[in-house]
């Protein structure tokens, strides 16, 4: 059994914890009751409280919130082995990694708002492939071509803005290394490229637009002239922001500055990124608070044609979140249902000695 969502677990901290104040109110209860009187007083005083019930409530409580949990982690488990074709795009991801992304006009900063964008557009995908590449003074290829989503994910936590130590924003160097992970290569004898153009192709580039280092917009039109279509989002504001240097425990302690000491505003320049996109014939999009962007994106990448990548085997998984969320909310409701203290009325004993 697989998890779709293993981190979710962690609130299962959650039980031990219910049950640790449940223990802390029972003692408290108590202290407080002997004070007022023993407990055979105690007993004849109240003689419809059970020291069962609470229990029973508090062990129904803690199975159903449990369950409710493991049921929003998604239990998954593989049905058959099936094997079928593959078809879809090849999408190569460029993110901005250099400091100007540690800005914290978008929350909590540029950086992390990238990684949800691209989070969020893997959601999105299908059966298409995808590549990784950072870039900042220069860019290199943090991961190769795949379908594999979930070693994406693992790569795409390890990016930050210490991965390269050259500053800048090499926009056209990053579209030269897409094109890279998409299988663009040169043949060193005459110059001319060993592939096969195509619409099935296409680069992502999420950054703040400060292109300080090449010609981005020559290198999109390079791209768009092969049969790649580039796309950029933007992150940041144009209004612009400092950019903070936090200690380890991430407070900030001072603001980055230039050679001369002043300290140094970055914007977002939404010029620069349309630029790039119509050169490249894909469009821009503003990443915002919500979907907006990445839905776009994904409506302009529909309209490339689908390439079959060949045959292959794959486990056919079924969620089987309906089952934990089954028990839970039966031991909710059964929590609702039973009462801490003992009904009078209705008393299981003495309705069976009047039947007899």
């Amino acid at each position: 059994m697989l998890l779709e969502h293993p981190r979710i677990l962690w609130l299962l901290l959650v039980v031990p914890l219910m049950i640790i104040v449940f223990i802390a109110r029972q003692r408290r209860q108590r202290h407080q009751m002997e004070e007022f009187a023993t407990n055979p007083m105690l007993h004849r005083l109240q003689p419809d409280v059970s020291r069962r019930r609470p229990i029973i409530k508090l062990a129904l409580l803690c199975v159903g919130v449990a369950m409710l949990i493991v049921a929003w982690a998604n239990p998954r488990m593989g049905s058959s082995v099936a094997e079928g074709e593959q078809s879809g795009i090849d999408m190569a991801v460029c993110i901005d990694v250099s400091n100007s992304m540690l800005a914290q006009d978008m929350k909590p900063n540029r950086m992390a708002r990238s990684k949800q964008v691209v989070q969020n557009l893997m959601s999105q995908l299908g059966g298409d492939r995808i590549s990784l590449v950072v870039f900042a003074g220069r860019a290199f290829i943090e991961m190769p071509l795949t379908n594999d989503y979930s070693a994406t994910k693992m790569f795409l936590d390890q990016i930050g803005t210490d991965l390269i130590s050259e500053q800048g924003t090499a926009i056209g160097d990053a579209i030269e290394k897409g094109m890279a992970t998409l299988g663009y290569t040169e043949n060193s004898d005459d110059g001319e490229p060993e592939w096969e153009p195509n619409k099935s192709r296409a680069i992502v580039i999420i950054s703040d637009g400060e292109n300080h280092e090449d010609d981005a917009i020559d290198a999109a039109k390079e791209a768009a002239k092969e049969g790649i279509m580039v796309c950029t989002i933007g992150i940041g504001s144009p209004q612009g922001s400092q950019i903070p240097i936090e200690d380890r425990s991430g407070k900030i302690i001072d603001w980055r500055k230039d050679s001369e000491g002043n300290v140094v505003t970055t914007h977002l320049n939404e010029e620069m990124l349309r630029d790039i996109a119509k050169a490249g014939n894909g469009i821009y999009a503003h990443a915002g608070n919500g979907n907006a962007a990445v839905e776009e994106v994904v409506k302009q990448l529909s309209t490339l044609e689908s390439q079959k990548f060949g045959a292959s085997q794959y486990t056919a998984y079924k969620s089987q979140y309906q089952y934990p969320l089954a028990v839970a909310l039966l031991c909710l409701l059964l929590e609702v249902f039973i009462f801490e203290r003992r009904n009078p009325r209705i008393n299981i004993g003495k309705m069976i000695r009047r039947q007899k």
